[in-house]
């Protein structure tokens, strides 16, 4: 600032000793009203250039001014560098925060003032089925449809979730999202959803579940109830009194088995997978299964042709109780829903990739395609009546399907009306050995030559 009131001093010293040299004391005087004309004329020259430099933008490259402008461009070079490098920063970091949010599992859209959408993360966009450059600014009633999302948009009170039906949903495959708004700034929201189909799953589960044990032991407590009371009540000759107490006795074990089938539903969910420290034969295995189906085909009353194949010389490793629930359940499954005069063909064979495989075909009525994928489910029966008449529980084979899952092995179902069925069980190479050897490369050869004696 000091140098800009020298150089204007030094200016009108200038144009006053000029115009003194030329007119003495008029010229001394217009002499110094052109000094000080022209150095008006040239700082503001070096301001105009400044001020097309900030026009221009580009502060990369600051106009060679000297003096009281030097420092003006200087540090406005300055400030915009800073501003630059903040605004650089400040759209990193909301560059972060929207990967952020485009990595978050839930979905998240902003709405603005009148509801329409103003950003959407790729979550939200899959969950309600926008489309991202086509969607933007319309109104979030216009694509989410659903009647409870219109009306609890509609109300305003915003302090709870609401779950809507997702695109696509149905009666077979439901799709459930929780949706809940959070309103911010002027009039905007925030609206965040997450799928709970599987939480909704789990909860019919839970419900169906309850429902189901609450039905099937509701129904032989009756029974015995019925019996208590005709017991206590009426004098019964010895003959009944005996029938009686039969079909009570039938019924608490129905029950027995039940809960029998329950707690092994329990335990196999409950308790760490099995290792490969204990090693049960297949033989044994089969024998065990040839046992109980006969015992229950005698039981029943059933003339059913009942083969069974020898077991290769193998061992599997893994819970011999639980491995002996999975193959028993198949094999009395057959055996029960299989009419007087079939036949049932149980075999255990190595097969050419060195897994052992456990089936059980039956010449029973067959099982329709759409029922099959929901075999495993607990109490699900194709035929209900059909399933009391024999007596079984309905969770013999999702028994079944936790016990392949914890062997690491796989359940096939091949069944069709009138062509009957066949339940096979795949159990993993290193999960076998023969002659004390891990069935696996020379191993699997072990087992392949097992097989063959």
């Amino acid at each position: 600032m000091a140098w800009r009131f020298i150089s204007f001093l030094l200016c009108e010293l200038a144009g006053g000793l000029a115009g003194w040299w030329l007119g003495h004391d008029g010229g001394m005087r217009a002499g110094l009203v052109a000094g000080g004309l022209g150095w008006l004329v040239v700082d503001s020259m070096r301001g105009a250039r400044v001020l097309r430099w900030l026009r221009r933008g580009d502060f990369t490259a600051p106009p060679r001014v000297s003096g009281l402008w030097a420092e003006v461009a200087d540090r406005a070079r300055r400030i915009m560098r800073t501003r630059d490098q903040e605004l650089a920063e400040s759209r990193r970091r909301l560059q972060e925060f929207l990967e952020a949010i485009q990595a978050s599992p839930n979905g998240v859209v902003l709405l603005g003032p009148q509801g329409r959408i103003e950003w959407s993360n790729q979550t939200a966009a899959q969950q309600f089925g926008f489309d991202l450059g086509r969607d933007m600014r319309q109104h979030v009633n216009n694509l989410v449809r659903d009647p409870s999302f219109t009306a609890y948009y509609n109300s305003g009170i915003w302090n709870h979730e609401v779950v809507v039906a997702g695109p696509g949903s149905s009666s077979s495959r439901p799709v459930k999202l929780s949706v809940q708004l959070h309103p911010y700034g002027e009039g905007r929201a925030l609206l965040l959803s997450r799928d709970v189909t599987a939480l909704e799953q789990a909860e019919v589960m839970r419900r169906d579940f309850v429902a189901n044990v609450s039905h099937e032991i509701r129904t032989p407590l009756t029974v015995l109830t019925g019996f208590v009371e005709t017991l206590q009540h009426l004098p019964l000759d010895e003959q009944e009194r005996t029938r009686y107490l039969g079909l009570m006795a039938q019924q608490a074990h129905r029950m027995q088995t039940l809960v029998s089938d329950l707690l092994t539903l329990s335990r196999l969910e409950g308790s760490p997978l099995p290792g490969t420290g204990e090693w049960t034969p297949a033989t044994t295995l089969v024998a065990q299964c040839e046992q109980e189906a006969r015992a229950l085909s005698a039981i029943l009353g059933r003339s059913q042709a009942l083969h069974f194949a020898p077991a290769p010389d193998i061992e599997i490793a893994g819970s011999p109780h639980e491995l002996l629930s999975a193959l028993s359940n198949l094999v009395s499954n057959a055996v029960r829903y299989t009419p007087a005069g079939g036949s049932i063909d149980v075999q255990a064979r190595v097969v050419p990739d060195g897994r052992l495989e456990f089936s059980v075909r039956d010449s029973g009525p067959g099982i329709a395609a759409e029922h099959i994928s929901r075999l495993t489910e607990r109490f699900y029966r194709v035929d209900r009546s059909r399933s009391r008449e024999t007596g079984g529980t309905g969770l013999g084979l999702a028994i079944v399907k936790h016990v392949v899952q914890r062997h690491g092995a796989e359940l096939r179902i091949d069944s069709r009306p009138g062509a009957g069925s066949t339940f096979a069980i795949l159990f993993p190479a290193n999960r076998l050995r023969a002659n004390g050897l891990r069935a696996g490369t020379s191993g699997q050869r072990a087992t392949e030559s097992a097989a063959g004696r």
